[in-house]
Order: structure tokens, then C-alpha cells, then sequence
């Protein structure tokens, strides 16, 4: 049975965020995940996940400044960068969150690339001792313009480059589509670079079961593919979360 986490950035919002796990234990879903939790006491957090027995999964190092998507392409920000991997390992390893999604920010060219290897080169070192995987994710140029991280093939590169073990990509399904569309001819091939798999329908970034991309063959290409692991539904929803679950007991 196909297992799913609940992105907390765009789920239960109507919550805060420890309420707001507790709200996906009682829904059904399988683990969480979240955006940027900095705000929320650490303890809170630990303490909603101990009392539900859910795994969280994932964040995100920090955005930066107004209009910047993260810092770590970013020539010259260096030192902002490696604190905001620095503050999101310590965070993460008090809940034992598994993945650190960094961040690139709104950069191009060859300075931003080195850059940015760099600076996931310094993410993975200090992740990997506490078994924590550091994540890359290509963004589409509509909702995230000038963002660095586009392509898969784009991220391939890096990863291969950098040569870390704990270094891989987060397919998220809806930005790819966008970009590249054929997700089901790419999930084998980059399977082995993938630590994370998002959903949520296309164009409209909806509840995953409308919208012009049908999930119902990716999640048996996945399973094919021996893929187990909870897929984070990343979406916003139409209405209120509750009232578009149904596609959750659908899906499984």
C-alpha cells in the first residue's frame, strides 16, 4: 500500500504547526513534512511527533530576504548560507527530521553553480554523521522565476559532481511536469538519485486527483520500481484539507 506524508506548509494551515501534525495522525496519513518550522519552539515539535508516532521528514533551510528563494547559489552570501544549513541540521536532528532541503535562491551562471556545490558539499559533511540526507529540488520557472534549480538533468549533474552519498533529489512531480513532462520514462532512470517524491495536480497545484497529470500510473511505475517510502503531498488545497481528502483513500 502506497504510503503518503502531509507537507505542513500547505496542509492544515488552519493549525499550528504541532496541532497541525496532530491533524494528519487523525486523517490518516503516514508521516509529515514542513517548509520552515524555525518559529515553532523545537520541543513542541518533538513532543507532536512522539505523541503520534509520526516521522517528520523533511524541511527547508531558510529563504533569505523578501523576494529571495534560498541563499546557497548565492555568490557572495556564503556565510548567511552556511548558517541557514547549520540552523536547519540542528533543528532537524532534535526530531530526527531525515532530510534537509536546501535551498538555491535566484541565481544563474558558472560563479552560482561552484557556489552552490560548495555549499552542499559543506551541507552533506555536516549532515551525514547524524544520518540526515541533504535534498536538491528543481522549481518551475512560472511559480519560481530566475530560480536556479530547474531541471532534472540540471540537478543530476550536481549530484554526480558533488559526490556526496547523502546528496539526492526531490522529484516533485508538479514542478517537473511543468519543466519537462515524461515523468513516467524519468522515474527509472533517476531513481537511484531520488530521496524524495512530491505530488500534487497540474496546473492548478490542487488535490492530486484532478488536473491534466494522472498519478494513478506514476504510483504503479513506483511500485514497480520497489519504491517505498512516504510521497509528500504537496499541494494546496481547493478548499480546506479535510474536504479534499478523499483522494487519499484513492490513491491507496
Amino acid at each position: 500500500m502506497t504510503r503518503f506524508s502531509a507537507n505542513l506548509g500547505f496542509l492544515y494551515t488552519e493549525f499550528n504547526l504541532p496541532d497541525a501534525i496532530r491533524a494528519a495522525h487523525q486523517d490518516g496519513f503516514d508521516a509529515v513534512e514542513c517548509h520552515w518550522p524555525y518559529a515553532v519552539p523545537v520541543d513542541q515539535i518533538k513532543q507532536a511527533l512522539q505523541d503520534t508516532g509520526l516521522a517528520m521528514l523533511g524541511l527547508n533551510t531558510v529563504r533569505g530576504n523578501a523576494g529571495e528563494n534560498g541563499l546557497s547559489a548565492l555568490v557572495g552570501r556564503e556565510v548567511e548560507a552556511r548558517a541557514a544549513i547549520d540552523q536547519a541540521i540542528g533543528y532537524a536532528a532534535i526530531i530526527s527530521a531525515s532530510n534537509i532541503h536546501v535551498m538555491a535562491g535566484i541565481a544563474s551562471g558558472d560563479a552560482a553553480q561552484a557556489c552552490f556545490m560548495e555549499n552542499l558539499q559543506y551541507a552533506c559533511s555536516k549532515a551525514a554523521p547524524l544520518g540526515i540526507t541533504i535534498l536538491i529540488e528543481p522549481l518551475n520557472n512560472g511559480d519560481a522565476p530566475g530560480y536556479f534549480l530547474q531541471h532534472s538533468a540540471q540537478a543530476k549533474a550536481i549530484v554526480d559532481a558533488v559526490g556526496a552519498d547523502n546528496l539526492k533529489l526531490m522529484f516533485d512531480c508538479y514542478h517537473l511536469q511543468i519543466m519537462e513532462g515524461d515523468l513516467l520514462e524519468k522515474l527509472p532512470v533517476l531513481l537511484p538519485i531520488i530521496g524524495h517524491i512530491q505530488i500534487a495536480s497540474v496546473p492548478a497545484r490542487a488535490e492530486p486527483n484532478q488536473g491534466d497529470l494522472d498519478y494513478k500510473p506514476i504510483l504503479r511505475k513506483l511500485d514497480e520500481l520497489g519504491y517505498t517510502r512516504p510521497i509528500g503531498a504537496e499541494y494546496k488545497p481547493a478548499t480546506s484539507t479535510r474536504a479534499g481528502l478523499v483522494w487519499l483513500t484513492g490513491f491507496r
